[in-house]
């Protein structure tokens, strides 16, 4: 499927990069509408690898990339079945999210994150399966999870691992402070820092750069630098599923919820 227009996302062929579109309101927060969709998008990526070299993910969005899990949705999930069931319901999704991210993360295509705003939680752990990362001088990065007694879940502490140092994966999981794009940087998260709405036409112009190359030497390259921490991504799992059936989980979304705060998920 080259194009698809959904309530959450919409992907499109331009050329030979795959350009693919965040735009739920508020903040593109991730639940099971914008997974049904990832998953409708990764089903068709085997047919689109074929005839693409490059894959942009960014947000329509001005509020910003995405603030990360749909936090509403995990908290109705928590009141409306008996604490196993939503424990493995919780299991099930993160599953499901894992297998997506990580097909986007392996894929043969080289990955560009266009985000500006808002690039929180899952939102922040979405962005680091890219190869390249490119924020507009808005752009900020957090994992507030702590907040609600959880770890991240979507994969995002073993990616930072493989990425960056411990010194700087442990501040943004243990202190839950935001780092601003040209923090970002400096720390070798992101790649380029431009001006404000400027992050999807560099992302675009650096798209056609990569296509100048040969594709298979891109694949093999990317495979020997990027390995993908399986291992460590199912213990993620498994520590999540084990705090969410703690009762400060359900005192955190349940401050979240009932917060009157525009913005709740803003540290």
């Amino acid at each position: 499927m080259k194009q698809f227009t959904g309530q959450a996302l919409s992907w499109d062929v331009n050329g030979s990069v795959i350009q693919l579109a965040l735009h739920r309101e508020p903040c593109n927060e991730l639940g099971s509408l914008a997974l049904k969709e990832f998953e409708k998008f990764v089903s068709s990526l085997d047919a689109l690898e074929e005839t693409s070299h490059a894959l942009i993910i960014y947000s329509e969005l001005k509020s910003g990339f995405c603030a990360g899990a749909d936090l509403r949705e995990l908290y109705t999930r928590s009141r409306s079945m008996e604490k196993s069931s939503a424990v493995e319901g919780v299991r099930d999704f993160l599953e499901r999210i894992h297998r997506v991210l990580n097909r986007i993360d392996s894929a043969s295509l080289t990955t560009v994150a266009a985000v500006h705003g808002v690039t929180f939680g899952g939102g922040f752990e979405l962005a680091l399966v890219c190869d390249l990362i490119i924020a507009d001088k808005t752009a900020r990065f957090c994992f507030p999870e702590l907040r609600l007694g959880l770890i991240p879940g979507f994969g995002g502490i073993p990616r930072l691992k493989r990425d960056l140092g411990n010194a700087v994966v442990r501040d943004l999981l243990l202190t839950g402070r935001s780092f601003n794009a040209t923090k970002a940087q400096q720390i070798g998260l992101v790649s380029q820092v431009v001006g404000e709405g400027e992050a999807l036409r560099v992302a675009r112009a650096t798209a056609a750069q990569l296509g100048k190359f040969d594709r298979q030497t891109a694949i093999i390259a990317k495979k020997f630098i990027k390995p993908i921490p399986y291992e460590d991504l199912r213990r993620e799992i498994d520590i999540f599923c084990e705090l969410f059936s703690r009762p400060a989980v359900e005192e955190g979304l349940k401050q979240f919820v009932e917060s009157t705060d525009a913005q709740p998920y803003l540290p």
